[in-house]
């Protein structure tokens, strides 16, 4: 059974109205202003509101913005028809002119309800869908992607703070888009901010906003970026790089769900999901006095990580052939593919520059072919394996050709390890310190003291 909402101060009209909805099957409840409307209870309770436009103190449009995804439906006299229009283009679901006929105000209940019960079942099946494709365009079946396809599905439904980790070039904002399209939000924007690419002086003002005069150059007001997010999600990509004061006004807005622009006085509340990601270690960053602790364990709510492209196997060449679909289309290139010895490049290169440099190892390859193949040569990558300091020591000899990239690396940290630090195996390789400890466990490999 549909409840509706009866805003009218003449109690003649609310009477009849409830009457004629109540035989009809609706569950009615009724109020004489928008003040006693909104004290009866919060209206998108309801699934329909029927509102006299003009009403002692606040007029009925008031209760649109109000009422949320409930259609409000004004009443107004044949004089007023103008202004019900205006009421329309506010957001009012449609208007009805007073006196009206008993038909026409069920059919035009009716029609609303229907739409919005369409409307509804619409967003549910794009929920359904989203639910489905979790990825938002993340490609790939290892290990670690398919368990990153997982927490995404938990976490997304939560209003939970997510700090997403990983080298530049993996994925990040993938996974923060596909954070807020699993999300109740989704209906609302997601307003994406590279920190590393904005101005210091400028930050505070991008992100919160400005008043007029709040500085030189400050010729009107502004609303911040985390204004425009109002409502859905804002993601904080490098957020290492963000500056300790800019620092401060986000952890107020953690805190306080609250945000003030620069020159203002009052600030202003606002309902914003933080998701933010970083390719430094925030942890040490605090260490050291670069980033505020209480606004990284404010940011560490739930952590996710994304593994370097080097580390994914078999979803290189499949990322690869998608890149190559996408490129082609995109340019208009003739169809082409890569050769075998391309594909060997590829899974063999290490990625320091992870999706981003093979993206654009594909597309100089794509633009650069005059045939109907891609070469290594084309992708102008480095050699499979990462280049061997010199030192005039026996390790200057080439390894054995035919390794296996496990069996180069074993073969690598058995060479080297007594003549280089750990963190300088690592920079040779092309991985972390986490990585080579990683794989030191493994394979069994221990570390010579």
């Amino acid at each position: 059974m549909s409840s509706i909402l009866v805003v009218d101060d003449e109690q003649v009209i609310r009477s009849g109205l409830k009457r004629l909805l109540q035989r009809n099957g609706y569950e009615v409840a009724e109020a004489g202003s928008v003040d006693e409307a909104l004290a009866l209870s919060s209206p998108d309770l309801y699934d329909l509101i029927i509102s006299d436009l003009r009403l002692p103190g606040l007029p009925g449009t008031a209760l649109i913005e109000r009422a949320g995804d409930t259609p409000v439906l004004i009443m107004t006299s044949f004089a007023s028809i103008r202004s019900a229009v205006d009421a329309v283009k506010a957001g009012a679901a449609d208007y009805i002119a007073k006196p009206f006929d008993h038909d026409d105000m069920l059919i035009t209940i009716d029609r609303i309800l229907r739409e919005q019960r369409l409307r509804r079942q619409n967003s549910a099946l794009r929920a359904e869908q989203a639910m489905a494709q979790p990825d938002s365009g993340m490609i790939g079946s290892c290990k670690a992607i398919v368990e990153m396809h997982r927490r995404i599905s938990r976490v997304a439904p939560l209003n939970t703070t997510v700090l997403i980790l990983g080298e530049s070039g993996t994925g990040k904002e993938l996974v923060a888009r596909a954070l807020h399209e699993q999300s109740p939000r989704r209906e609302a924007p997601l307003i994406s901010v590279n920190c590393a690419a904005i101005p210091e002086s400028l930050i505070e003002s991008e992100l919160f906003g400005h008043e007029k005069g709040a500085f030189t150059g400050a010729q009107g007001l502004r609303k911040g970026l985390v204004e425009a997010a109002d409502g859905g999600s804002l993601f904080l990509d490098e957020i290492g790089e963000l500056p300790l004061e800019a620092q401060a006004r986000l952890l107020r807005l953690l805190q306080e769900k609250e945000v003030r622009r620069l020159g203002a006085t009052q600030s202003r509340k606002v309902d914003v999901r933080l998701i933010a990601a970083t390719h430094r270690n925030l942890k040490q960053l605090a260490s050291d006095g670069l980033f505020r602790e209480d606004l990284f364990f404010r940011l560490n709510v739930m952590e996710l990580s994304l593994p370097p492209l080097r580390e994914r196997g078999d979803d290189i060449l499949a990322i690869a052939d998608q890149l190559l679909i996408r490129t082609i289309e995109r340019v208009g290139s003739k169809p082409l593919n890569f050769t075998a010895e391309a594909r060997s490049a590829m899974a063999h290169y290490h990625w320091p520059g992870n999706i981003r440099e093979l993206e654009n190892a594909i597309e100089r390859a794509v633009i650069l072919t005059e045939g109907d193949v891609i070469t290594p040569t084309l992708l102008a990558i480095e050699s499979a394996y990462p280049k061997r300091q010199e030192t005039p020591t026996e390790a200057d000899d080439d390894p054995p050709t035919g390794l296996s990239l496990e069996d180069y690396f074993q073969y690598f940290v058995l060479e080297h390890q007594d003549q280089m630090s750990e963190t300088e195996l690592a920079q040779k390789l092309g991985i972390s310190r986490k990585t080579l400890w990683e794989r030191r466990q493994r394979l069994g490999i221990p570390r010579r003291r």
